[in-house]
């Protein structure tokens, strides 16, 4: 009778799996960005295959059932060195271990040396990391771990970071020598503003604190891309290899052509909606707070007099209660009504809410620039005589009045309106700036392409300007349908004006189709009779009766070659001569032009040296 094949329905024990020492390992390799270049592999354990047991998962939930989860640990490492010694890979060796086996290492420092020696793994060679699911009650003990585990040679390292026990206050106390970004945060990091933030605040401590990051979970170019042009040496993940049990010796060809790649990400904290982009409603009221003193509930109308008379720049009091405001007196009203005969005998000692106004307007610190926009246009204009309230989560931090309001939202929007348009939500022109100089400042070429709309403003007189932003809404989409987001970069200068930073091969092609789609999809912004009389009349710019066909799209391309060295131009000449070749290419039937960097550059620098001349 032939034995029968383990069941997947039978779970050996995890106690017996260690003493047959039928554990198996598997290695990952952990890229170094810079060469290109296998700097290690993390070492990870496999239950018998064909088993329950033989996720990782599995295995240490059974071994957490059975009070073995340390000694699962040890023999995970024990099979792990001695797979890595047999392969004989260069490279370091990456360990997990929880906070309980690593004091076990650490205690026995010498045990632990000697299966280091026996296997034939340097331990200058070893990184130990402390996972995720690690709690450590009293990290000052745990301290000396760390200290003793340094002293046989092995780096320590904080693993998925981010996530659970891995902790910034852990970072700080237990300075680690690498710390492992957990994937959840680089998994589509290209496209995810707010872990591309997360990231770049991991970078800035890691770079003062001297800690090494490894961006684990990367699985496809784009996110290898973005992680690579944040200045991250190091990351692992499906793009680079699965865990296997002879891993690769060297990166392969698609991930070494990855990592060399000539073009630069496109970071996607310049692609946020206006809505995340703009400055929050704090910076609003930060503007517009003026800190002024409170008076309690019960204060009288002489104490109001008396602060009025002390601060004579307050515009008004508030009067507030277990520090909540309950109403507003305003300055002028009070002076105004305290001013006739007898009224300062008569009511000095009463109340000072007889004056008061019982339901001021009251503005969160925390109310968005949008929120504050509609209460300028609300029916609602006490603020605009009274003033309004400041709070903090209800409690009272100040006053404001309608004017600072008004200067508040309008500076705020306005420095929104640099950084992204609030029509079309694409960058403006502080992050166009800044694209522009990270492709110089990486020596990579690129197409600068600027886009303008023929007859728009004859388009917007006649239709109005709801009609007009349609137009500008429609070319942002056609525009943004033609880019590939993880190489082309896209912005709105203003009004009319677009810009393209093309990184993509085809770029032509995307140009071109570009202008035919907004060209044949322009002309159903045009009532039936415009369409059929192949546009509108109208006036020029000097009043002359003309004719305008229909709003067409016009765009002038720019090449600007890799640089061997510092690039010659300035942003600020690209996108003077991107300008040049847009007004070029609006005198061109196809509204396509093409020019060159360099013989552009030096003719604006020509131009503007014999200006200087011609003035002194």
């Amino acid at each position: 009778m032939q034995p029968r094949s383990p069941s997947r329905s039978a779970a050996p024990r995890v106690e017996e799996l260690i003493a047959r020492r039928e554990l198996s390992a598997v290695f990952q390799p952990i890229i170094d960005f810079e060469n290109g270049a296998i700097l290690g592999y993390e070492g990870l354990i496999r239950g018998p295959a064909g088993t329950p047991l033989e996720a990782p998962f599995a295995l240490f939930a059974q071994a957490l059932a059975e009070g073995c989860t340390i000694e699962l640990e040890r023999a995970a490492a024990r099979t792990c060195i001695e797979a890595f010694a047999r392969l004989d890979f260069d490279g370091k060796l990456f360990l997990n271990f929880s906070a309980g086996a690593m004091r076990q290492l650490a205690e026995a420092r010498d045990d632990t040396l000697a299966l280091l020696r026996h296997r034939g793994v340097d331990p200058q060679r070893i990184v130990v990391e402390l996972t995720e699911q690690s709690t450590i009650l009293d990290v000052s003990s745990f301290l000396p771990v760390i200290t003793t585990l340094r002293t046989t040679g092995a780096q320590f390292a904080l693993d998925d970071y981010g996530t659970a026990n891995a902790s910034m206050s852990l970072w700080v106390r237990l300075q680690p020598d690498v710390v492992k970004i957990d994937r959840f945060f680089i998994h589509d990091i290209a496209c995810d503003p707010l872990k591309f933030e997360a990231v770049r605040a991991m970078q800035h401590f890691a770079s003062a604190s001297g800690a090494r990051l490894v961006a684990e979970g990367i699985e496809n170019e784009a996110d290898l891309i973005v992680v690579r042009d944040m200045g991250i040496g190091c990351g692992q993940g499906f793009f680079f290899g699965r865990p296997h049990a002879q891993p690769a010796r060297q990166v392969t060809d698609d991930a070494r052509d990855a990592l060399r790649a000539g073009h630069i990400a496109v970071f996607p904290e310049t692609t946020r909606t206006v809505s995340s982009a703009s400055p929050s409603g704090g910076m609003a009221s930060e503007k517009m707070l003026v800190h002024a003193p409170a008076l309690p509930r019960q204060a009288t109308n002489n104490d109001v007099l008396e602060l009025f008379n002390r601060l004579p720049d307050l515009h008004a009091v508030a009067v507030v209660e277990h520090d909540e405001p309950v109403a507003l007196i305003n300055r002028r009203s009070f002076m105004d009504r305290y001013a006739l005969p007898y009224h300062r005998e008569l009511f000095g000692k009463r109340p000072c809410l007889l004056f008061a106004n019982a339901s001021p307007v009251v503005i969160e610190k925390s109310m968005t620039v949008e929120q504050m926009a509609k209460l300028l246009a609300s029916d609602d204009q006490r603020y605009l005589a009274d003033g309004f309230v400041i709070t903090d989560n209800g409690k009272y931090v100040g006053l404001g009045t309608g004017e600072k309001l008004v200067r508040a939202v309008t500076e705020v929007r306005i420095e929104a309106a640099r950084y992204a348009n609030p029509l079309t939500f694409l960058p403006g022109n502080i992050p166009i700036s800044s694209h522009i100089a990270r492709l110089l400042g990486n020596d990579a070429g690129f197409y600068a392409c600027y886009v303008d709309l023929n007859h728009f403003k004859p388009f917007n007189d006649q239709y109005g300007y709801w009609q007009g932003d349609e137009v500008l809404k429609f070319a942002a989409v056609v525009l943004a349908d033609v880019c590939d987001p993880t190489r082309d970069f896209l912005g709105h200068v203003g009004g009319d004006d677009f810009l393209i930073l093309f990184q993509s091969d085809d770029w032509r092609e995307r140009v071109l189709r570009a202008i035919h789609v907004f060209n044949e999809g322009a002309q159903r912004f045009y009532a039936p009779a415009d369409r059929l009389a192949g546009g509108i009349h109208g006036e020029d710019r000097r009043g002359n009766p003309t004719f305008f066909g229909f709003v067409t799209m016009a765009i002038g391309c720019v090449r600007v070659e890799p640089a061997d060295g510092p690039s010659l131009y300035s942003s600020e000449e690209i996108a003077s001569v991107a300008a040049l070749a847009k007004r070029r290419a609006k005198h061109e039937t196809s509204g396509f032009v093409l020019i060159d960097a360099d013989e552009s550059v030096a003719l604006l620098r020509g131009q503007a040296e014999a200006t200087h001349v011609s003035l002194e």
